[in-house]
């Protein structure tokens, strides 16, 4: 039913004042796995029913417009957009040429009008925070780079879409040449035995030279030469799936995106843009919508990041997966950067929340993310800054410096032994780990949530001590282009045997 609520208001100009309600059907892209996990958050806060789309790690649900600032509070999505249509099975031609001409043709059939006024009033709700500016002064190749990577430095950083090679060729900066001519990196190999081929591109607005060729001005000037209003600028990001396509992401974008900049005499630009169009294609699902995030809501609270550190999403989610009540313990044993106790002690605040690290640097890096945390509670309301439920600690995980039964709930990311430690060290640390913290935990209703990578050093670990962990539920997740699994497990009654006689 969300699919015919897109688009379908078609208000006229003003009828939104006139009491006539603004809605909007929002898409919003989530960490794969925990779509469940964004869709009863979005029901909870927002009282919307979502739909959660095949094409895995997105969500869809309707909200009035009025519900945006609410909407950007969620906790468990990465970016939002609002969606102008979507079309449940496309049929795209066999001919190359056809099919994108048909994705022309579609621009000046798409009700755009209600989404633009949600865009607008997304913007509105941007200009009152401040601390907008700051954000901006990153390059935008290390924005790029940052919304889509699951986590932050590294040499191996990847693109965390699920399963995808995303290129984020940001062509169209040089409009010679024309945009096959260099290998955008990270692209699948074309049909290569792959049963789906996947890519991501940005538009190459087909001549931005001819755009702008009348002017001699760049982006970032704000009036046209006649002094008329500001002319828009705009880029096209498409993400295309599937394998039964004649046409790369590129050439649809690039396609659809002459179209749009004929449509609204909008001006293309790859870096400094007021409006991203998506175009997301996937096999015979196509949705086109307008980003409302510019950059993906994954980064906050963190300002100091570690080699791994764990997307604010992803910490959301595995969090919420161990349903914390009022007065639990929550003990993060390797708490790296503090990303999972910091949105535990956020959302959670009548927990009590305690994170440590065997690594100095990393326990210095949690405590400057929780001082900037305070900082910022102050700003908000100076006359009733409150503390967060948090500590934080240095310490051995195979020691933990807790009494045994003490704890409700352990939640940690494990090193996954490829930036941090070794797989071979995980074969000795993760038995080791699991037993401290079933120690530490309260038999019967204890619970742990963690995050590997090492599956198979996992499964071993866990069949060790399976007289006191059960395994309730197995959530795959894509973490920084790695097929990763979160693991809830659930504390028997069986006592663990106690460390040291002095317990």
């Amino acid at each position: 039913a969300m699919a015919e609520a897109a688009g379908d208001a078609g208000l006229g100009p003003g009828a939104a004042q006139e009491g006539a309600e603004l809605s909007a059907v929002i898409g919003a892209t989530v960490p794969t796995g925990f779509e469940q996990t964004a869709a009863e958050e979005v029901q909870e806060k927002l009282g919307s029913a979502s739909r959660i789309s095949r094409d895995r790690g997105k969500i869809y649900f309707a909200v009035p417009a009025r519900s945006l600032p609410q909407v950007h509070r969620l906790r468990s999505v990465d970016n939002l957009f609002v969606v102008v249509e979507e079309f449940k099975d496309y049929q795209f031609k066999e001919n190359k040429e056809d099919a994108l001409k048909d994705l022309e043709d579609l621009v000046k059939k798409l009700p755009w009008t209600d989404p633009l006024k949600v865009w607008e009033l997304n913007n509105s709700l941007k200009k009152k925070k401040t601390k907008r500016k700051k954000h901006n002064l990153q390059s935008p190749a290390s924005k790029e780079k940052l919304t889509d990577g699951g986590e932050e430095g590294g040499a191996d950083q990847k693109d965390t879409n699920d399963q995808e090679d995303c290129a984020q060729n940001v062509a169209g900066v040089e409009p010679t040449g024309s945009q096959d001519t260099e290998k955008p990196r990270g692209v699948a190999p074309q049909n290569g035995g792959e049963e789906e081929e996947e890519d991501n591109e940005q538009l190459d607005a087909r001549d931005e030279a001819q755009a702008s060729s009348g002017s001699g001005t760049k982006a970032g000037d704000g009036q046209t030469a006649e002094g008329e209003a500001k002319v828009l600028k705009f880029r096209v990001t498409c993400n295309r799936a599937g394998d039964k396509h004649s046409f790369t992401s590129n050439e649809a974008a690039r396609d659809f995106g002459g179209a749009v900049q004929e449509h609204f005499q909008w001006k293309a630009d790859m870096t400094n843009f007021d409006v991203e169009v998506l175009l997301n294609i996937h096999n015979n699902e196509v949705v086109v919508g307008i980003a409302l995030t510019e950059e993906s809501l994954h980064r906050r609270n963190i300002t100091h990041f570690g080699p791994t550190t764990l997307r604010s999403t992803l910490a959301y989610g595995m969090l919420r997966l161990c349903d914390p009540q009022p007065t639990d313990i929550i003990v993060d044993p390797m708490c790296g950067t503090g990303a999972i106790p910091i949105e535990g002690a956020a959302e959670w605040p009548c927990c009590y929340h305690i994170a440590g690290d065997n690594n100095p640097q990393a326990v210095k890096r949690a405590a400057n993310n929780i001082c900037s945390l305070l900082r910022k509670n102050e700003s908000k309301d100076s006359s009733t800054a409150l503390g967060v439920p948090l500590d934080i600690i240095q310490w051995d995980i195979c020691n933990l410096p807790l009494r045994t039964g003490s704890v409700d709930i352990v939640v940690t990311d494990m090193p996954f032994g490829k930036r941090i430690g070794s797989k071979k060290k995980n074969w000795d640390l993760y038995p080791a780990c699991l037993m401290e913290m079933g120690r530490i935990c309260t038999p019967g209703t204890g619970r742990a949530v963690l995050l590997t990578q090492d599956k198979k050093c996992f499964a071993k670990a866990l069949s060790r001590v399976g007289h006191i962990w059960r395994r309730a539920q197995t959530v795959w997740v894509n973490v920084g282009g790695l097929h990763a699994a979160v693991y809830l497990l659930r504390r028997t009654w069986e006592t663990a045997e106690e460390r040291r006689s002095f317990w």
